[in-house]
This record gives structure tokens, sequence and C-alpha cells, in this order.
């Protein structure tokens, strides 16, 4: 070897050398050799509600302080079993390790969860990014040790009737669950579950409660006026009007004010008048003239006081006469006019007394078992939304509208200062008794119903849940009456039912195939 080449073999040791101490010194100083990324403290993690996950930063020697990484971004799904869309909340949790980071999460079901992040470092540049996988299993606090219990199959993890007799996986890689004797033992459809699934699946619980049903019936309807306080103003024989005193409608009139002067044309009335001034004549009592009879007469064409004793005074008949107002109210319709010509019988005048109302309601046909005449009722109006006027049921008109299937009501409201004016629409709430007496009566959340049969679950201890079928009553202000399949005081499942219900039928799916394989 020539003194040049070992010149250069030399340097090249020497660089090698430098290259080696440097990446050394930079390892050292906290430069990674490798491309930092993250793990799983712990890969395998619980099923439910505040599931505690932890991921640390590997590659970066000495780790970073928790305070010197800023998270930026994260995600947990179960992608890797193929449910990208299953995702589930993440909150941070405070650490003291260095390089490890902590979050609450909720596992709704067992499989494999991936948890992305993305963070910044304090002192790099570029973030690290990482996707951590973690393992949901299950647990078990049945009052029984799991090594106790013996477990009689496995069941598909997603509810599909396929059974094992021994552990597997499905298509996705998630771990058949074990059913055990006593999960399936007791009445048909009895469901036992563990704390840890009834409180994942949100199960709440009411008992059973003897009360007295109410509840309210609505309808809508309108202010129509009180029919028995209307009244028209007509004529037993022929005139013209000659004078107004109320000139137009919708004015206030009170009883006994003049109404209108009218001009008598009718022949027939001029001589019951004159009949009346000859029975005033001296001797008239002697030709059998009776002057009641002839005043009664006149009284009936409606000749007032008033106008019979100025005929008397006068002693002669009246060519005119003053209408006065029969009854108080208000004036509705005025077909009279100054000048006009009437005929006997016909309406110079409607008027009706407002001061009491009613609203024309229409109440659904099922509702009509529970409506009484005299029951209270609320009636909200339009025109006056932030005021409630109280009422009466006053009748129930005896025919249905076919065409809305509903049933007209009467409510009697009384309406001392004239607010409520004929034609406002009305919301109307009727407080009815539903059933007569106390009865046992449960939320109505807690009712499935299939269409054929309605079903409630009753809690019992050791977290059995037994389905029940009921024969129902009344319904009112969200409870409804039970005539039969709960006693007083039952605890039943009020939120969750249709998942337990989903897990009893399951259940007895399960049951029935397995039984099927055992005689085959």
């Amino acid at each position: 070897m020539n003194k040049q080449n070992l010149t250069t073999l030399v340097g090249a040791a020497a660089a090698l050398a430098i290259i080696t101490l440097a990446g050394l010194f930079a390892v050292t100083h906290g430069v990674a050799a490798d491309k930092p990324t993250w793990q799983a403290v712990s890969a395998q993690a619980g099923v439910g509600k505040n599931i505690r996950i932890e991921v640390k930063l590997v590659g970066i020697d000495p780790p970073p302080p928790a305070a010197d990484i800023t998270v930026t971004r994260t995600r947990i799904d179960m992608g890797p079993d193929g449910m990208e869309t299953m995702a589930a909340p993440l909150k941070p949790l405070p650490t003291t390790t260095p390089g490890v980071l902590a979050f609450e999460t909720e596992l709704v079901m067992a499989g494999r969860w991936a948890f992305a992040i993305t963070a910044t470092v304090k002192g790099r540049t570029e973030p690290v990014s990482g996707t951590v996988v973690f393992t949901a299993t299950e647990k078990k606090s049945e009052a029984m040790p799991p090594e106790k219990r013996e477990i009689l199959y496995y069941r598909n993890p997603m509810g599909l009737a396929d059974i094992s007799k021994t552990p597997k996986k499905d298509s996705m890689g998630m771990d058949y669950i074990p059913v055990y004797r006593d999960e399936v033992q007791g009445p048909q459809g009895v469901l036992r579950l563990g704390p840890e699934k009834i409180q994942r699946s949100g199960v709440r619980t009411a008992p059973a409660q003897r009360q007295v049903l109410s509840r309210t019936v609505r309808g809508t309807g309108t202010v129509v006026p009180d029919e028995t306080r209307l009244s028209v103003v007509t004529a037993k024989f022929s005139g013209f009007v000659e004078e107004l005193y109320v000139p137009a409608t919708g004015e206030r009139v009170k009883q006994g004010q003049p109404l209108m002067r009218v001009w008598i044309e009718s022949p027939e009335i001029l001589q019951k008048q004159a009949d009346l001034t000859a029975a005033l004549a001296p001797g008239a009592a002697r030709n059998g003239i009776d002057i009641d009879s002839v005043e009664r007469n006149l009284r009936f064409f409606g000749f007032d006081a008033e106008a019979i004793d100025t005929v008397r005074k006068a002693r002669r008949p009246l060519r005119d006469v003053t209408f006065k107002v029969q009854r108080s109210g208000t004036v509705l319709d005025k077909p009279a006019m100054v000048g006009m010509r009437f005929g006997s019988g016909d309406v110079l005048f409607r008027m009706a007394d407002l001061s009491q109302v009613w609203v024309n309601a229409q109440i659904a046909e099922r509702d009509l078992a529970a409506v009484k005449v005299g029951q209270k009722a609320s009636v909200t109006l339009q025109a006056y939304p932030d005021q409630s006027f109280a009422g009466r049921v006053g009748l129930i008109y005896p025919e249905l509208n076919v065409a809305t299937r509903t049933i007209p009501v009467r409510i009697v409201l009384p309406n001392p200062d004239g607010r409520l004016l004929s034609g406002l629409y009305a919301d109307v709430a009727i407080d009815a008794h539903a059933a007569d007496g106390a009865v046992v009566v449960i939320p109505e959340s807690a009712i499935i119903d299939s269409g054929t049969r309605k079903v409630a679950f009753v809690a019992k201890n050791e977290g059995r849940f037994e389905p029940r079928d009921l024969v129902l009553g009344a319904r009112g202000n969200g409870v409804v009456e039970i005539r039969s399949g709960i006693a007083e005081n039952e605890s039943v499942v009020t939120s969750g039912n249709f998942l337990i219900d989903a897990e009893s039928n399951l259940k007895a799916a399960l049951t029935a195939f397995t039984s099927g394989q055992a005689g085959q």
C-alpha cells in the first residue's frame, strides 16, 4: 500500500468517526435519529363511559414535559373494524408523566378503536402525527366471579344469529361475547344485565303509582255570540221609519233607550187606537167595552205604557210611535234606514248581549269520552296570547263532523268588559278526568307498542328485567292507566327500554337457535 492510499484510508476513518460522534451528540441533546411517533401506554381499554386512554411520545430522548406538547387534532373511531363513522368523544385529562398524554372517552362497543393524534412539540418545527389502536373489551362484574360461572356458548358481537361453543372472532376481528347460564335462566324474555351495561344503556326506572288520572283535552274554535242572548226588533204592522236614534251597527244600547220613531201606515193599528179612545168615553162600560182588553191588544202590537198613556191623554189615535230597546246589548245588524217602508214582520234591528259569549271548539273523536258538561276549560286567544280566560263546558253537540272526525263542544265564557269579540280564534284546554277514582299508572315512555302487543319491562333485583304484557286504560298528562300486567309500586323501565327489548329478543332468538341446533 503506497503512502497516498494510506492517507486516503486514514482520512475516511476519521470522517466516519466524526459522523458517529455527531450522531451520538445529536441523540444526547434531544434530536431523534428516527422520526418521533405515538404509542399506547396500554393497548387494552374497557367498554363504557369515562374510559381513560393514554399515549406516549417515543423517539425523543429525554421525553418532553406534557406542558411542552400542544395537541392540534384528535379523533377516535372504529375504523380498524370497518366502522369509521362510529366515532367517540374525547376529553383531555391532566398528566404529570413526561411524554404521556391522557384522554377520557366513551367506548360504546367492544372492538378495535383507532386513536389519531397530531401535536406540536416545543423546539421542533414539524408536528408529530400518529395512529394508535386500542382494543376495547367488555368487563363483567356480576355477583358471581367469572371463573365460577358456566359459559353456555359465545354469541356474535354484532347481534347476528351465530353462536360458537368455543371462543372465536368474527370477520372484523371482534371477539365473540360469552353467554352464561345464569343470564338465560328464568322465564322466557327475562334478561340479566351487568351494572356497566345498565349504565351504558342509560336505563332509568320509575315506580307504578296509584293516583287520580287527569288529562287535558285540547281543541280549537272561534268566539260566537251566546244564542240565548240574541234579539231582533221587528214591527207587527206596516209603516215608515221617520227617525233613527241608534244610527249605526256596533253601538251598545241599554234597556229602555229610544231606538227609532216610525210612522204608522196600518189602518188596523189606527182602529185599535180608536177603540181605546172609545172605551174611554162616558158610558163605554155600560156598552160592554173592556178598557183592559183594548190596552192589552195595543201592547201586543208594540205599544208600551208610555205610548198608551199618550193615546189616553190625546183622546185620539197616534200617527207615529217610538220603539225602545227591550234588552241591553250591542247592535249587530241594522237594516232600518230613515224613510224606509217596512212591513209586518220585517227585521229592523238585530242585537246581542255580549256580556257572555260562547267558544265553539272542535275536539278529536278519541277525546269524546273524557269530556263532560260542567268541566272547567281554559281559553287562550291569539288576540291576547299572554292571558287565559276561564270558562266551562256548556254543551257537547250531538253530531260528529265526518270530514274532520271532530265533535263541536260549547265553552261558555263570561265577557264583562266586552274584549272577547265574535270571530276571534281560540285555543281551548279542557280539564278532564280520564278515569274515575285513583288507578295504577306508569309513564307512557315505559310502554313498547308493537302494534299487536303492549309491553313494559319490570326491573327486578340483580339486574334482571322481566317483560310484562299490559292491558291499558285511559291516558293523561304523560301517564297511562294499567288495568292488568303491573302492580302498584313495581319499578318499570322508562328509559333505555328499547335497548333492553332488543337484548331480550336477541336472547329469545339465540335460545331458539341453540335449541334447534341441539335437536339436530
